[in-house]
């Protein structure tokens, strides 16, 4: 059988330490502020970042660069005989599709997953590829798998302004035309390719509401309902505030009891477009 390694980038929220204690290893994204690029979870912290972003400071986001990803992939060839790599979402970056070009010339060992993920749904599955290895599949295999399950899977997102979005263009018309009512909490969805607006909250505990319920629907009408044996995991996100993601983790758990709700704050280059003070959650469907 192939040894096969999970490469997924930061994106995913899986943090350099954890990628050593999960095997897999994650690329990490390169944004820049003023003249200096950094990386995150090597040489800045989420702290020292959000007070950036408090400071004003222009900062914007780029794909790993071409001998990033190849220095990567050669070095884990020389102990793998496969890779299965797993970028965010093409509607969000042109980093997989940059991916996709470069594995062609690596003969079939590299398989690129466009399977539209972000954040805490793209953790799931770095995960469930590490599960698709174990039952035998070789890496084109667990490809085809991934993308055909890419619809199987939920984020919803109530921020607390559209500014950081409407400045990177990672929304669509739908979503911008919410910036004139900043004073509501604008909750968005991501479903496919693209950010888009989901509901307009009055109040925080109304954006919750509205979240919760929208993903109890998700797994009553397209994940095989509220079942004793839990078909759906979910997981919960956040920006910044620690204190905020905390109180939503008890109130997801609350409202999805006996379930193993994961937390994870958002990879800095991913809050950098959405701001502080975001809370999300997310379900996908068990493999």
């Amino acid at each position: 059988m192939a040894k096969i390694a999970i490469v997924t980038d930061s994106n995913s929220g899986i943090t350099q330490s954890e990628s050593l204690e999960l095997g897999i290893h994650v690329l990490p994204m390169p944004f820049m502020m003023g003249d200096k690029t950094y990386f995150e979870d090597i040489d800045l912290s989420q702290e020292q970042f959000y007070e950036m972003l408090k400071n004003g400071d222009e900062i914007s986001t780029s794909q790993p660069s071409p001998e990033s990803v190849m220095n990567l992939w050669d070095k884990l060839l020389k102990e793998y005989d496969e890779i299965v790599h797993i970028p965010m979402s093409s509607g969000l970056s042109g980093s997989c599709q940059s991916a996709m070009m470069l594995a062609q010339d690596y003969d079939g060992k590299v398989q690129v997953v466009n399977n539209q993920r972000i954040s805490i749904t793209q953790r799931q599955s770095a995960l469930d590829a590490k599960l698709l290895i174990e039952r035998g599949m070789n890496a084109a295999e667990i490809k085809d798998f991934l993308e055909a399950d890419k619809f199987n899977s939920s984020i919803y997102i109530m921020l607390d302004t559209l500014y950081y979005l409407k400045k990177g263009g990672r929304i669509t018309p739908a979503a911008a035309a919410i910036g004139s009512l900043l004073r509501l909490k604008p909750v968005l969805q991501i479903q496919g390719e693209k950010l888009d607006a989901f509901a307009k909250a009055r109040t925080t505990n109304q954006g919750k509401s509205i979240m919760i319920n929208a993903i109890q629907n998700d797994i009553i009408n397209r994940f095989g309902g509220m079942t004793e044996e839990k078909g759906v995991w979910i997981a919960i996100a956040y920006t910044y505030d620690t204190e905020a993601a905390m109180a939503w983790k008890e109130e997801v758990e609350k409202a999805f009891p006996g379930y193993d709700i994961h937390m994870d704050p958002l990879s800095l280059s991913v809050a950098c477009h959405i701001g502080p003070g975001a809370l999300a959650v997310a379900c996908s469907k068990k493999i």
